[in-house]
């Protein structure tokens, strides 16, 4: 099932931003990428000449669900971390919170365990990023009246009389 829309405010997108460019110059990547679980981009940084960032975004966003899927199979919640090496470059790949996954693209100028490290410590500064943005859009939203659909009052037995299966 798809996570509802995000609201994403100016003053929380300046800190996202901030926050990805320090992980790329701290981790030594050649970008940060953070798009939400329906493959939503939301902030990147780094070397992004090449890269198709919108095929970058959901070809993530659907690693991470059949990831979950293998998880599931075998009987784990989800798996948090996921990691590809290749000759040149190596992707890494993490849940943060309950919506969002941060990729950092890294070569052979940085390693694994650094990128790890720097993940860790970026991942917990989103996710109250995350919780403020939550924050903000309840007490923007709250108040107003939840869509109701305009069907919400049929029922089985009227759709029974309209089409004459009584």
């Amino acid at each position: 099932m798809p996570l509802p829309d995000f609201v994403m405010y100016d003053e929380e997108y300046q800190r996202i931003k901030t926050v990805a460019t320090k992980l790329k110059d701290d981790a030594n990547a050649k970008i940060v990428f953070l798009v939400d679980k329906n493959g939503q981009q939301i902030a990147a940084c780094g070397e992004l000449g090449s890269i198709d960032t919108t095929s970058l975004a959901s070809l993530t966003a659907g690693n991470v669900a059949a990831t979950d899927g293998l998880a599931k199979l075998i009987g784990e919640k989800e798996f948090s971390i996921l990691f590809h090496e290749g000759e040149k470059d190596n992707l890494h790949i993490s849940i943060v919170g309950k919506r969002g996954i941060l990729v950092v693209i890294f070569d052979n100028r940085s390693t694994l365990g650094l990128v790890r490290l720097r993940v860790k410590k970026t991942s917990a500064e989103l996710e109250r990023i995350f919780d403020v943005i939550e924050e903000k859009a309840k007490h923007q939203f709250e108040g107003e009246k939840e869509y109701e659909s305009p069907f919400a009052e049929i029922t089985e037995n009227d759709i029974d009389k309209l089409f004459g299966d009584n």
